[in-house]
């Protein structure tokens, strides 16, 4: 009887180390990285941007400014992998109605600097980064736009300083939360249905969406076909150029280390997710709203959480925009743009 207790006991042990030992890393280091080439941005349609640049944490971060310096700041936030040439149709009417617009490259993405290996990267280094790039230029009063990642770490840097933004807009995003037991399990128990995906040569069947499946491709598949990728993400054809376009940052697989290892980081923060949504989003009570892509099976019907359970989302006029897969701004950038300018103008700063 002793030694089957003492096996148990040993067996309970264990499970609990794997399961600490398979929680996500929180601490992080300013690590070796890369620099695409500027030539690989040359000629881009649509995108003729002036560059700025900010140091933050030894990272160099690219970021477009665009619109009057005094304009209110409008922060519009991408995701993986696309980078701010996603926001290109956007920038330019919100800046010529008065707003200052800004749209930074995530670290690994677009002009910023790249990390070389997939262990450089883990959710908190990015929330913690643009946190910083917020403080840096000292930004009031935002008006946030957080698509797909730009959500995930968008809405964690609200909840880091809540006093600098003034409304939330959220397309085709969310924040995966949980408490409890469910929280310490989730992400071990995510990471074995990745590893049980294996080696996809598909990132999703044409009728149905399987995220690990998803996961399991951007992590191991030899030729990270971002045309292809693209193209299926969007309800319209895209040239040939504005594909490349999207290419453009990664010339071989040097530069791959962000798009393959972001997706393996969606669950991994579950129980910090829960705070900010128990601690700050259950209780924010300047305005919410929600225009969700109707063709988008990555986040359908994730608008319903924000719309339910934050205070100042109540009375918005929440849309589904038609027509509209996972990359909006590719889709409905117009419909995007007056919704924006009509919700600032509907729910002016104190």
């Amino acid at each position: 009887m002793r030694s089957i207790f003492i096996g148990v006991l040993l067996v309970a042990i264990a499970t609990i180390g794997a399961i600490v030992v398979l929680q996500a890393p929180t601490q992080w280091s300013t690590a070796e990285v890369v620099r695409t080439p500027e030539d690989r941005f040359a000629n881009l349609p649509d995108y003729p941007f002036t560059p700025n640049y900010a140091e933050v944490s030894g990272y160099r971060i690219h970021y477009i400014d665009e619109g009057p310096s005094d304009g209110k700041p409008i922060l519009l936030l991408h995701g993986q992998p696309s980078w701010s040439y996603l926001y290109r149709h956007m920038i330019p009417p919100l800046a010529e109605a008065g707003y200052r617009v800004i749209a930074p490259d995530l670290v690994g993405f677009g002009k910023s600097d790249k990390p070389l290996k997939q262990s450089d990267h883990n959710y908190q280094m990015h929330i913690d980064l643009m946190t910083e790039f917020v403080d840096q230029l000292d930004l009031q009063e935002i008006t946030f736009f957080g698509q797909d990642w730009g959500g995930l770490i968008g809405l964690r840097v609200i909840a880091n300083d809540p006093d600098r933004f003034a409304r939330i807009m959220l397309s085709n995003t969310g924040l995966p939360a949980a408490d409890g037991v469910r929280a310490w399990l989730a992400y071990p128990l995510f990471r074995l249905a990745v590893w049980q995906e294996g080696t996809p040569d598909l990132f999703g069947e044409p009728d149905s969406f399987s995220f690990t499946r998803w996961v399991a491709w951007a992590r191991t598949v030899p030729d990270f076909d971002f045309e292809t990728l693209f193209q299926a993400s969007t309800t319209r054809d895209l040239s040939a150029e504005e594909l490349a376009g999207y290419a453009a940052p990664f010339p071989d697989e040097t530069y791959m280390a962000a798009p393959r290892t972001f997706p393996y980081m969606v669950p991994s923060q579950l129980r910090q997710n829960a705070d900010a949504m128990h601690i700050v989003f259950e209780n924010w009570e300047k305005p919410l709203l929600t225009a969700f892509g109707d063709q988008d099976p990555v986040t359908a019907g994730g608008e319903k959480v924000w719309q339910e359970t934050v205070p100042g989302a109540d009375g918005q006029p929440h849309t589904t925009v038609q027509g509209a897969a996972h990359f909006i701004q590719e889709d409905q950038p117009d419909q995007l743009v007056e919704l924006l300018i009509a919700f600032i103008g509907e729910s002016p700063s104190p």
